[in-house]
């Protein structure tokens, strides 16, 4: 009886707001829903994909794979942050790649904010034997 209660007020919560989406889009100036869903996602949600490779001088790569390890989950936690991956190549183990996916740009500039990730770019930074390559990438397949 209890789960019967719950569903009817899920169903009463889905259809209030349904319904207020409808009010909302026949008042005058304002756009049905799913255009400013759309002006929105193209705008201040677009995904921000990136694939990064720095070459890592071989003696300060164990300094950089501790860094890591209290990094990662620090980023993995962060809202925003979709998927966050550090690879080595493995054709050469001393070229770090990073594969980053935020929700938008917003998520990125909150990510690149943290004084951790701040501490972890000057890791890297000294870390490397030359410049970062970064890869801005877009996803395939989305409306």
């Amino acid at each position: 009886m209890k789960a019967t209660r719950i569903t009817k007020v899920a169903v009463l919560l889905v259809a209030s707001m349904w319904a207020l989406q409808v009010l909302r889009a026949q008042q005058p100036g304002n756009k049905p829903a799913n255009e400013n869903r759309k002006e929105q996602s193209q705008m201040t949600n677009k995904k921000v994909i990136m694939l990064i490779e720095a070459k890592i001088q071989p003696q300060r790569q164990a300094e950089l794979i501790e860094a890591l390890h209290q990094y990662l989950p620090l980023v993995r936690a962060e809202p925003g942050v979709e998927a966050f991956y550090v690879t080595a190549r493995q054709d050469d183990p001393n070229t770090v790649v990073f594969y980053e996916i935020y929700k938008s740009q917003a998520a990125q500039d909150f990510h690149l904010q943290q004084d951790f990730t701040k501490k972890f770019l000057a890791t890297l930074k000294s870390a490397q034997a030359g410049d970062r390559v970064r890869t801005n990438l877009v996803e395939l397949g989305k409306e």
